[in-house]
């Protein structure tokens, strides 16, 4: 075994960096000329989405951490000023490609029926239409500033949108005068017109000035966005206090710290240093866009109905063996446990689970975890009607999952108001574990059974992203279940668990022990692990080592990724890929060759954040017919060579092209297989179809 330091930062990719390359991935999905155009146009969508998450969140507290004087730094030892110029530097350069593609991409749409025209460019007719929906909709709620002595500069909300607008008094042309009209959220980014014609908001606006400034006159304007530091800190205190504080910093989220400000290219410097006088955004924080703001806004476009030929072909989830027939769902959990992958496989069982459970009279107390629920839950509904039932219901709703705090606190409440136990969260820690268990009286004793998951309580998500649900009868699993729920409702200073893995204080431990387990077997040992992120020190040294034992490691990481696969003597026998395609890659499963499980699911990233400072699980998955599909959705990924980027030595992504191998696109070998399988079930007999499911998903 070598001796090389491996801690030398050269050894790792930076945290932000790689989150920007993973980006980048999206922007490439966005450029695939083989991709019909809304779709390629909504991962331009995802790609402005995911970038303002960016700035809110992580820019925002590298700022923090820089304004304080702070020297912190990951295993690359940049320091948090060297990650701010990287990252302005990165998206600068970047800023020109995604201006390029989002032309590219309209351009193409108007053969299709679809055009973004401004307002200069509609005919009479047109501009008459567009005319008249400003007076109904836009004027009645359009919010004009002045900004003066005795005007202040107002407040903008975080993301805020709207115009500045430099104007000439009518009856004296010496005076010239500043203003701001805001454009309220409640409009939406482009006026449609019959015909696919997307009008922009803002040159609309543009045409009306002087109604909303009378007895003035435009001289030049431009439109304009703000990001504001959106990450809240909270002091946690006792529960009933905590909800109080949690929706205070709600409030508090609009009005933080600017961190960057867009500008439409007829922004010039007059223009700029007048807003930037009031918001005070870093030079390099500015970005001048040449065509309209706010690519999230796409998905306007993306959404209309009228051109859904112009998507990828739409998927049907599938509910497959054994729970397609009218059985007992408790009754079949009795009999058997269940791998289900979505959102190939329908995420209704899940639903139904709990459903059941809401109207059985024999069950007794339904206990579950929510962190992302999504609005109008049917799993959240079913909880409710059980608890007004007179069933136990105990619900851990995770007020401090991102960006979903004010739907929790809603869910919150109403659980609380239909009398379920609402616990929500643990001191200093996110509860993002996945469990639902079902307590029910059978033959004078009682039974339980339990789902464990990799993603989300949450049926909107499920049809986009995969993950896998795990669902059991067994007692050692259930048990556990028991102590983990035991452990979020009371007081523990241990919380181990005994077939189930928890952190922060299990499951770091375990993945090093079955890492090092296979690094001891050298060139026999093999771990493939699919995770969305891999950034833990500790877990990337443990691979460097087994990587110098000869051991096999093959890593599907869909986002960061701090490890640098094929050093020479380092990492050499590590491979890492991305998948982006059609499907959010979620779930978190993984496979250890020489273990005795040798499969594991889990809730958790491979992230300090998860390992560390978040209640989470791993389950280990014992059932055989279970363990083989896991394996065979890993091993059909690892081939996957038309979805795959693979990750290089120098942190960049090369995308992986079959040169006339058999091209493996692994979502649409899965809906073909799945279909195959539904098909199947219609007109086969039941040993057909059993061993049909049995042969799994790697066909290919």
């Amino acid at each position: 075994m070598t001796t090389l330091n491996l801690k030398n930062p050269n050894l790792y990719n930076n945290r932000e960096i790689s989150w920007l390359q993973f980006n980048t991935r999206v922007l490439k999905q966005a450029q695939d000329d083989s991709l019909p155009l809304l779709e390629r146009l909504k991962f331009l969508a995802i790609y402005g989405t995911n970038l303002d998450e960016f700035y809110m969140i992580r820019v925002a507290g590298l700022k923090k951490l820089f304004a304080a004087g702070i020297i912190v730094s990951g295993p690359d030892k940049l320091t948090p000023l060297q990650q701010l110029r990287e990252i302005r530097s990165y998206l600068h350069q970047e800023q020109q490609v995604v201006e390029h593609c989002r032309s590219e991409i309209l351009k193409k749409l108007e053969p299709e029926g679809i055009s973004v025209k401004i307002y200069e460019e509609l005919n009479n007719q047109e501009k008459h239409k567009v005319n008249q929906y400003f007076n109904e909709n836009i004027y009645p709620v359009i919010i004009p500033i002045a900004v003066d002595a005795t005007h202040p500069f107002p407040h903008l909300n975080n993301l805020s949108f709207g115009l500045i607008v430099k104007l000439r008094d009518n009856d004296n042309d010496n005076i010239e005068r500043f203003g701001i009209i805001r454009v309220p959220r409640v409009l939406n980014r482009f006026v449609e017109l019959d015909g696919g014609i997307y009008v922009p908001i803002e040159s609309v606006v543009e045409k009306h000035v002087d109604e909303l400034f009378p007895g003035y006159s435009l001289i030049k304007y431009a439109p304009f966005r703000v990001t504001r530091n959106a990450d809240i800190a909270i002091e946690e205190e006792e529960a009933d206090d905590f909800m109080e504080i949690l929706e205070e910093g709600l409030k508090l989220r609009r009005k933080g710290e600017m961190v960057r400000l867009e500008v439409g290219s007829d922004a010039d410097d007059e223009i700029i240093n007048f807003i930037n006088r009031h918001t005070n955004v870093y030079k390099d924080d500015i970005y001048t866009f040449h065509t309209f703001l706010n690519l999230s806004s796409l998905w306007q476009i993306v959404s209309n109905r009228d051109f859904a030929h112009l998507l990828l072909p739409p998927f049907k989830p599938k509910t497959l063996p054994p729970f397609d027939t009218s059985e007992n769902i408790f009754a079949t959990l009795e009999k058997q446990d269940v791998l289900m992958y979505h959102p190939y496989e329908s995420f209704e069982p899940v639903i139904k689970l709990i459903q059941v459970a809401a109207k059985d009279p024999d069950v007794v107390s339904i206990k579950m975890t929510l962190y992302r629920s999504g609005t109008n839950s049917p799993i959240v509904k079913a909880l409710m009607d059980a608890s007004e039932s007179g069933k136990q219901v105990t619900v851990m709703v995770e007020l401090k999952a991102r960006f979903d705090e004010e739907n929790n606190l809603l869910w919150a409440k109403a659980l609380e108001k239909s009398g379920a136990h609402v616990i929500y969260g643990i001191k200093g820690f996110k509860v993002h574990a996945k469990a639902a268990l079902v307590t029910r009286r059978k033959n004078g004793k009682l039974k339980q059974y339990a789902h464990l998951g990799t993603g989300n309580y949450n049926p909107s998500t499920a049809k986009i992203y995969t993950d896998m649900s795990y669902m059991t009868s067994k007692d050692d699993v259930t048990n556990d279940l028991t102590r983990f729920f035991h452990f979020l409702t009371g007081f523990s200073k241990k919380g181990k668990l005994n077939e189930l893995y928890m952190a922060p204080s299990q499951i770091k431990p375990k993945l090093l022990s079955l890492i090092h387990n296979e690094t001891r077997q050298g060139a026999n040992g093999h771990i493939i692990a699919k995770i969305n992120s891999l950034v833990d020190e500790d877990i990337i040294r443990a691979l460097y080592k087994a990587s110098q034992a000869g051991v096999k490691v093959e890593l599907i990481v869909r986002g960061i990724c701090c490890l640098k696969p094929g050093i020479k003597g380092v990492s050499e026998n590590i491979r890492v890929i991305s998948i982006l395609g059609k499907y959010l890659e979620h779930a978190r499963a993984f496979y250890f060759k020489n273990d005795a499980t040798q499969v594991y699911i889990s809730s958790a990233d491979w992230m300090p954040r998860n390992l560390v400072r978040r209640i989470e699980l791993l389950t280990a998955v014992k059932d055989e017919a279970a363990q083989k599909k896991i394996i065979q959705i890993l091993k059909l990924q690892c081939s996957d060579n038309v979805l795959a980027h693979e990750l290089q030595n120098d942190g960049t992504y090369l995308k992986l092209k079959h040169n006339g191998q058999k091209a493996i696109n692994n979502h649409k070998l899965l809906e073909d297989y799945v279909n195959k399988i539904a098909k199947a079930t219609k007109k086969e007999t039941s040993t057909y179809v059993q061993q049909l499911v049995e042969r799994l998903f790697i066909e290919s």
